[in-house]
C-alpha cells in the first residue's frame, strides 16, 4: 500500500452522519411504545413501500432470503416443479427454490447487462415450469415485457429478485414501471450494504394487485397462523423488527437523492474511463434503454481480472467480486447435472467482473485516484 488513505468499496458510516439525527428521534419513538415485532411502524412502512413502488400492498419480514422463500411458499411448489433463474447472482435465489422442495433451472445471461437473457428463459420452460425467477442484477430492471404476458397465458408465475433494485425502474409502454411492480411478486432485502438498507436485516414482498396473496403471505411469516395460536397452515417465523421498520422509513424519504448520487458516481466513472483511455481494458456497465439503473454495485468487465484486483488492493483501492464461481458449478447444486461450459456468458462473466467502490458519499477525489490506479495497473500514465 501506498501509505495513503483506503477507499473502501462502501463507506455506511458517511451516510448515517446524514441522517443520524432523524434516525434517533424515529428510535427513540419505538422504544417509547415498547412494541418491537411488526405492529404499528412495520404497518406503515409497508404502505410507504406500496405507495413508493405504485403496488396494492407490501409485506414485511426478516429479510431478503426469507422474501424468496415466502414468495415461492405461497405458490404451493410441489417436488419435481421447476423455477426458472440465472446462474449469475447471490445465492439466496437459487437456494430459496430448493428450500421450497422445486429444482432450479438456470437460463443464461446478457453479456452487456449482467441480467438474465429472457429468449434463454424461454428455452428453458417445460411442462414442468410453475415459475420465473429473474434478477434486477446491481441495479438495473430485467426486459420483463418481453416474457410477462406470455408467462401469464401458461400460468406461470413472474417473482421479481429486487434485492439489489429498490428505486429501478423501466419504461414499458410508456409507464415508468418500477422493479417489484411488474411481475407477480416482488422480493426486497434491506440488509445494510444495499440501496435502501437498515441497520440489521430486514426484507419485504411486494404485491403488485390481490387481497389474497397479501393475506396468505402475511400469515406465512407467522408460522402460518391467521389467528394467534390457530394455523391453518405451517408457514415460518419471519418478521420484520419495528426497530428496523422506523429506520427504513427515515431512510425511504432520501431514497431518491441517494440513488441519483449513484447515478452521478456511475457517470463520473464514465468520463474519468475515457479521460484516461481505458476504455479497451475496462468495459463499464451498460444502461439499458428504458432503464434506470441505480447501481447498487457498479461492475466492470476488466482484462487480467484478478491481478487487477490485488494491484489495487496493494494501493488502497477496495474492490470485490460479485460473483467469482456461478451458481451451476456450485458443489451443492451439482446435483442438477451442469457443467462448465454449460452457461458461457456467466462464466466469462464470472472470471472478468470487478465491482468498484460506489456509494452516494463517494468523493471525486476517491474515484479519480481509483481510476489512476487503474490506468497505472494497464500503463495508461498521464
Amino acid at each position: 500500500m501506498t501509505g495513503q488513505k483506503k477507499i473502501p468499496s462502501f463507506d455506511l458510516t458517511r451516510n448515517y452522519n446524514r441522517v443520524k439525527e432523524e434516525v434517533r428521534v424515529a428510535l427513540d419513538r419505538v422504544l417509547e411504545t415498547q412494541h418491537f415485532i411488526l405492529g404499528p411502524e412495520v404497518e406503515a412502512l409497508e404502505k410507504e413501500i406500496a405507495a413508493y413502488l405504485d403496488v396494492e400492498s407490501a409485506v414485511g419480514c426478516a429479510s431478503g432470503t426469507d422474501a424468496l422463500v415466502l414468495a415461492l411458499m405461497s405458490l404451493d411448489l410441489k417436488e419435481g416443479d421447476e423455477v426458472i433463474t440465472t446462474p449469475f447472482t447471490f445465492f439466496a435465489t437459487a437456494s430459496c427454490i430448493t428450500r421450497n422442495g422445486a429444482k432450479p433451472v438456470f437460463a443464461d445471461v446478457d453479456p452487456d447487462t449482467y441480467n438474465l437473457s429472457m429468449e434463454s428463459v424461454m428455452e428453458k420452460i417445460t411442462p414442468k415450469t410453475k415459475a420465473v425467477l429473474p434478477v434486477h442484477l446491481f441495479g438495473q430492471t430485467c426486459k420483463l415485457e418481453l416474457i410477462k404476458d406470455e408467462l401469464s397465458q401458461r400460468g406461470i408465475a413472474l417473482i421479481e429478485d429486487c434485492a439489489q433494485a429498490i428505486g429501478a425502474h423501466r419504461v414499458i409502454d410508456k409507464k415508468i414501471c418500477r422493479a417489484g411492480s411488474i411481475g407477480d411478486l416482488g422480493c426486497f432485502s434491506f440488509f445494510p450494504t444495499k440501496n435502501l438498507g437498515c441497520y440489521g436485516d430486514g426484507g419485504m414482498i411486494s404485491i403488485p394487485h390481490g387481497k389474497e396473496k397479501t393475506e396468505r403471505i402475511k400469515s406465512l411469516r407467522v408460522h402460518g397462523s391467521g389467528k394467534t395460536y390457530f394455523h391453518d397452515e405451517v408457514g415460518i417465523n419471519s418478521r420484520l423488527d419495528a426497530v428496523q421498520a422506523a429506520i427504513l422509513r427515515v431512510r425511504l424519504r432520501h431514497l431518491e437523492e441517494w440513488n441519483e448520487e449513484r447515478r452521478i458516481v456511475a457517470e463520473r466513472y464514465m468520463i474519468l474511463f475515457k479521460e484516461k483511455g481505458l476504455l479497451d481494458k475496462v468495459t463499464p456497465p451498460v444502461e439499458e434503454s428504458g432503464n434506470r439503473h441505480v447501481y447498487h454495485q457498479y461492475v466492470v468487465k476488466a482484462e487480467r481480472r484478478d491481478e487487477l484486483q490485488a494491484y489495487l488492493e496493494e494501493r488502497g483501492v477496495v474492490t470485490r467480486v460479485y460473483y467469482p464461481l456461478p451458481l451451476h458449478i456450485q458443489h451443492c447444486f451439482s446435483y442438477l447435472g451442469y457443467k462448465e461450459g454449460d452457461f458461457p456468458v456467466s462464466e466469462m462473466l464470472a472470471g472478468t467482473v470487478l465491482a468498484l467502490p460506489i456509494f452516494p458519499e463517494l468523493l471525486p477525489e476517491e474515484q479519480e485516484r481509483t481510476v489512476e490506479e487503474i490506468a497505472g495497473f494497464y500503463g495508461r500514465h498521464s
